[in-house]
């Protein structure tokens, strides 16, 4: 017994001192949510040959999964480091993806922290959609904010407009309003590096972003912008998953992560 008291503490002492610089605008708060295990270390099919801060500086590591990771173990998940999930919900006005319930019940039980995430496209209302996600993904105390994602389609087989940036700007807002009204959180939004550029989305001030960046690190890619979520691959290694898998971190301290988003 004593000797499993001095092995919790000497790694609750590391786990306190790990992790890397700390970035100019990363989160510093303070709570409750769980963290799973502090700087994981996942296997990669096509890792990146990362400079400066690493993906494996950060505390806080998760995925975001859809119907193409077709059964989880995620209590394996957690386990081996994974603090959090974005699960895919709904796309357009019509469309809930076949893997959403059950990813979200699975998720749920095994007590990693989660949100829905929404498909934009870009040939439908942005009221309409909203209402969509709204009528698919519960509202529940506690939980993470859900996301808009909007970035360009050129495979739809249905559309492929391409809207200018005051339009995309004016239709993010109305989703994400609609949104944060009935779940009383205000969404976040998720984008790549072409559709910042092309739209100004970053313009949408008070808004937190969750990027795609899997060749450089958000600073280098997105200047200046302030975000709470960083995508780093989309060929991740994490056991308890079948094949690749996208990989995110979270921009804050293990403290931070425990009350976030407040």
């Amino acid at each position: 017994m004593r000797l499993k008291v001095f092995v919790s503490l000497l790694l609750f002492l590391v786990s306190a001192c790990g992790g890397g610089g700390k970035d100019k605008g990363e989160v510093s708060r303070t709570g409750s949510r769980p963290v799973a295990v502090t700087h994981p270390d996942f296997g990669d099919a096509d890792p990146h040959p990362w400079s400066g801060r690493t993906p494996k500086s950060y505390a806080v590591h998760g995925l975001d999964v859809s119907r193409w990771q077709s059964s989880i173990d995620w209590a394996t998940a957690r386990e081996a480091g994974i603090s959090f999930v974005f699960i895919k919900a709904t796309e357009g006005v019509e469309e809930i993806d076949p893997m959403f319930q059950e990813h979200w019940q699975n998720a749920g039980r095994a007590g990693i922290p989660r949100a829905g995430y929404h498909f934009y496209y870009f040939c439908a209302p942005a009221e309409a959609q909203a209402k969509w996600f709204i009528a698919n993904v519960p509202r529940e105390a506690g939980g993470l904010p859900h996301v808009l994602d909007m970035e360009w389609n050129p495979y739809s087989p249905t559309c492929t407009l391409r809207p200018d940036g005051a339009v995309v700007r004016a239709e993010a807002k109305t989703f994400l309003d609609i949104l944060e009204r009935h779940f009383g959180q205000r969404p976040i939004l998720y984008t790549s590096v072409d559709f910042w550029e092309d739209t100004d989305i970053g313009k949408l001030y008070g808004t937190r972003f969750w990027l795609r960046s899997v060749a450089d690190h958000p600073s280098k890619r997105f200047p200046g912008a302030q975000w709470d979520f960083w995508q780093y691959t989309g060929t991740g290694l994490v056991p308890g998953v079948s094949g690749k898998v996208d990989i995110n971190v979270f921009h804050g301290s293990q403290q931070a992560w425990k009350s976030y988003p407040n």
